[in-house]
């Protein structure tokens, strides 16, 4: 992550926290003309449209006060979706027993690019099954990209999430 980038994590923070979120990623386009800030609500209801425009409007404003980036770009308040990245460490917990993409910043075993089912995390090693069916360890520190593979399991989780929501409203 760039300085820039944990600057903007480190100003708006506290905004999403405060409103019942959690940061999820910031990330800026390759072209720098659109920073994404992704988040989650830390009840884990799934986002909705409304959830995402009250967040853009807060920050957009925190932002403009602080005015962290130079040149203009345009803002992108958005949810993980259901094929999320994991960028943090609870993830790997979280989203055990379903299946993930992870990719390394250096080669592990000969290899870069790994997929198999998510075991958790273990002493700041993601723990994987992969489709071979045998189990690696790979550093956390080591992880550049990750994220969660569609399944019908991880559809129907996300379906079940959404109808608690829908009964709890």
């Amino acid at each position: 992550m760039t300085d820039i980038l944990r600057r903007i994590e480190d100003i708006v923070a506290p905004t999403i926290v405060g409103m019942g979120y959690e940061l999820v990623r910031v990330a800026m386009s390759r072209t720098g003309g659109t920073l994404q800030i992704m988040i989650e609500p830390a009840d884990g209801r799934p986002m909705d449209v409304e959830d995402c425009a009250t967040l853009s409007r807060a920050l957009s404003a925190v932002l403009d006060v602080e005015d962290p980036i130079p040149a203009a770009y345009t803002l992108e308040v958005s949810s993980p979706g259901i094929d999320r990245p994991l960028t943090r460490p609870k993830d790997y917990t979280r989203w055990s027993g379903h299946l993930a993409k992870l990719e390394t910043t250096l080669p592990i075993n000969g290899q870069r690019r790994f997929k198999g089912t998510l075991l958790g995390l273990k002493d700041d090693k993601v723990q994987l099954r992969l489709d071979d069916g045998t189990e690696t360890e790979l550093p956390l520190a080591a992880v550049a990209k990750a994220k969660l593979e569609m399944t019908d399991a991880l559809i129907e989780e996300h379906q079940r999430a959404r109808e608690g929501a829908d009964q709890a409203h």
